[in-house]
């Protein structure tokens, strides 16, 4: 469980973010056309842009005041982020990536990640050649494995075949009640946000025009 306090707004050239929401959950889901706005909400919790006034504030921690004048570096704010385009090192191997944050991880513990994202078979394999799916699941394993006290998600199903979408969902459920990571997803799919989130904020033009759980939204 995470308690979000995000008020702040942010222009990016004719666009403009402004978004006030308070909200406790496990998952929060960000859905909404493309140009709404959410991947850019998924930056400023990663510390990736900066807002021009307000607050971020996640399990009462400010990561982000322009009163009091507080920006915590992306490096300190302890998150794991799978970005829309997956941002793999060609010159290492599957492995390598997947233990590049955290080069000490016992085996056991690079096991289960690779389990849990399934890519066993992956692990002494070189990235290049890799399907985009595959490359999603290894881009998944590397966040998770350097134990994150929040993943930020941008679409990472987007590539992946539909074989293998529910089983990632899975794995994220998985993620989100057994190992008690909280969880912010981006998404234009509805199926998607109602079967990993407990809350929802739908994004509309920079917006947040609804919200709640998933289930009782109208779509």
């Amino acid at each position: 469980m995470a308690r979000f306090e995000l008020a702040f707004s942010l222009t990016q050239g004719r666009f403009s973010l402004d978004i006030d929401v308070s909200v406790a959950c496990r998952a929060l889901a960000l859905v909404g056309p493309s140009g709404s706005g959410k991947t850019s909400v998924l930056e400023v919790l990663a510390g990736l842009r900066t807002p021009d006034a307000g607050h971020v504030i996640l399990d009462g921690e400010r990561l982000f005041d322009s009163v009091q004048g507080i920006t915590v570096p992306v490096r300190d704010r302890r998150f794991g982020v799978v970005p829309q385009d997956v941002l793999l090192f060609p010159h290492l191997g599957v492995r390598a990536n997947v233990t590049f944050g955290r080069p000490d991880a016992p085996p056991g513990d690079v096991a289960r990640v690779a389990r849990l994202m399934d890519i066993e078979p992956l692990l002494d394999r070189s990235v290049v050649g890799l399907s985009g799916g595959e490359q999603q699941r290894v881009a998944l394993a590397r966040a998770l494995l350097a134990t994150p006290r929040l993943l930020l998600l941008d679409e990472p199903l987007a590539s992946v075949d539909l074989a293998r979408r529910r089983r990632i969902l899975d794995a994220l459920v998985e993620v989100r009640d057994n190992a008690a990571v909280p969880l912010v997803y981006v998404t234009h799919t509805v199926d998607e946000a109602r079967a990993l989130a407990d809350h929802v904020l739908v994004i509309d033009q920079g917006r947040v025009v609804a919200e709640g759980n998933p289930a009782n939204l109208l779509w």
